[in-house]
C-alpha cells in the first residue's frame, strides 16, 4: 500500500499560514476569536451522527423534512430564541393564522409578536 503525502508540495502548509500571518495571529488582540474550531465540529456532531440514521429515509422526500427542520431549529438557535418553545407556539397557532400574517412565524420576528400577544 502507496503512503498518503499530507501535500502536494513539501512545505506549502508553512509557507500558506506565514503569508496569512495577520489573519493567523489575530486571536492575541481579540479574546473573543477562538484559537480552535472545536465548537464548530461539536456543533456538527449531531449532525454526522444523524446522517447515518437518514440513510434510512426511504427517499428524498423523507431526508428534506429533516433537513428542513435542522434549518428552522438553527435559525430559532441564532437569534437567540428557545426553539422548543417557538415551534410549540407556531404549530400551535399555524392552523388559524391568516395567511396575510406569516411574517409573525419567523424566529426573528416571533419574540416581538409573543410579547405583543401577551400583552
Amino acid at each position: 500500500m502507496r503512503a498518503r503525502r499530507l501535500s502536494a508540495y513539501p512545505g506549502a502548509a508553512p509557507r500558506a499560514s506565514i503569508k496569512r500571518w495577520d489573519a493567523f495571529t489575530r486571536f492575541i488582540d481579540d479574546g473573543r476569536i477562538c484559537l480552535t474550531n472545536n465548537a464548530a465540529e461539536r456543533e456538527l456532531c449531531g449532525i454526522a451522527l444523524g446522517r447515518k440514521a437518514w440513510l434510512f429515509a426511504g427517499s428524498d422526500r423523507g431526508g428534506e423534512r429533516p433537513a428542513a427542520m435542522y434549518s428552522l431549529i438553527a435559525t430559532a438557535t441564532l437569534n437567540d430564541v428557545d426553539a422548543c418553545a417557538w415551534l410549540a407556539d407556531v404549530l400551535a397557532r399555524i392552523a388559524d393564522h391568516p395567511a396575510s400574517r406569516l411574517d409573525d412565524l419567523p424566529p426573528w420576528d416571533w419574540k416581538k409578536t409573543a410579547v405583543r400577544l401577551a400583552a
